[in-house]
């Protein structure tokens, strides 16, 4: 299983960084077209996250993972074919982004975390070294075959037999799940700040290609490194998530990914100063270092205060928050577009400081301990 999700989260990485950089270089694309492409990428979390939650509770979750993970495949062999037949267009690259991204499944924690995390510091810097070195079809080749990959692993994992679900409407169990969480004092304020979250970080990242190749003057090679460093964070946070989970109040290790958050929008905002790569590398570390440890801490969060026919579903709720990434992309397409990518850079670090309010202001903060697991 871990296997299998590095290698789909690395055939993610590399494509999702490929796609803006050729799209910078090979088509001129400014901050406004940058955002829509990010848009395309990322709506599938907001159509689909519930929908797959249902699909999850009630069927084969090997077979869901694959099914999914060969889409992907697909789309990205498309890019391929498309670009070789020299017909990829920006609109066609982000036709199969999109198909793409439908293929992304939900994230987990512990080892499989700690996979995706691996993937997340390779898959950038590996996609942009190919780009800039090699142009944009190794890059997506080297993600299909990753994909690929991750079918093929994924149809070894054995999964447990489950007792069968009753026949019911798939609306009663969305609601049952968005009731179990929006109505828990603990789930409800980890979800808002998921939420805005996501939405500053994608504003954020929308703009952020086009502002490092013309405002920081990098490489794509620079950009990949730059975008590598959030998953080197990713894998500092994840390796030291454990230990610090032992030595500090649980609530309060679910805080510091928020607060982190924070602090890599402002040092974001500093470069409109000090205008040096440097600086935007440490942002997108510290983007990875802290939310990584609230990723591992709100996941096991959620599955001891979970029952676990909701499980599915309340993981989903999770996801569409992670829905608002299309949003956040929208806003800096239009932002980018219409004031410019300093005007984006502010607005998601204001965003940053209201997502660090939401979770500091609730009860969050206070637990002590990690809560009993519901049966």
């Amino acid at each position: 299983m871990a296997w299998s999700n590095l290698a789909a989260q690395s055939a993610e990485q590399v494509a999702l960084a490929a796609a803006p950089i050729v799209a910078v270089l090979a088509f001129g694309a400014d901050a406004g077209a940058t955002g829509l492409l990010q848009t395309a990428q990322t709506l599938p979390y907001l159509l689909l996250s519930v929908p797959a939650g249902v699909l999850a509770d009630r069927g084969s979750r090997r077979r869901l993972m694959a099914g999914a993970e060969a889409l992907r495949a697909l789309a990205l062999a498309g890019v391929l074919t498309l670009t070789h037949a020299g017909l990829l267009t920006l609109p066609l690259l982000a036709l199969c982004g999109f198909v793409g991204a439908c293929g992304t499944v939900a994230e987990a924690n512990g080892r499989v975390e700690l996979a995706r995390t691996l993937a997340f510091a390779g898959g950038p810097a590996l996609a942009g070294a190919l780009v800039g070195w090699t142009g944009g079809t190794p890059a997506f080749g080297v993600a299909a075959a990753l994909s690929i990959a991750a079918v093929v692993l994924l149809s070894g994992v054995r999964e447990p037999a489950r007792p069968p679900v009753a026949s019911r409407r798939v609306l009663h169990d969305v609601c049952d799940g968005a009731t179990f969480v929006f109505g828990h004092p603990l789930l409800r304020p980890i979800f808002l700040t998921q939420l805005v979250f996501n939405t500053a970080a994608f504003v954020l990242q929308a703009v952020y290609v086009p502002y490092a190749v013309h405002r920081l003057g990098l490489s794509a090679l620079g950009v990949g490194l730059t975008l590598a460093t959030y998953g080197v964070g990713m894998v500092v946070g994840a390796l030291l998530a454990p230990r610090i989970m032992r030595v500090v109040p649980f609530g309060l290790v679910i805080v510091l990914g928020p607060i982190a958050g924070l602090a890599a929008g402002l040092v974001m905002v500093l470069t409109l100063w000090v205008g040096t790569g440097w600086l935007a590398a440490f942002s997108f570390f510290l983007l990875g270092a802290g939310p990584i440890v609230w990723v591992i801490s709100t996941a096991t969060l959620r599955q001891t205060v979970t029952p676990a026919e909701l499980l599915g579903r309340a993981s989903a709720l999770s996801m569409t928050a992670t829905g608002a990434r299309p949003i956040g992309a929208a806003l800096g397409a239009l932002l980018g577009a219409s004031y410019g990518v300093e005007t984006c850079l502010v607005v998601a670090a204001v965003g940053f400081f209201v997502q660090a309010v939401l979770i500091v202001a609730s009860p969050v903060p206070a637990l002590t301990r990690q809560p009993l697991t519901v049966a």
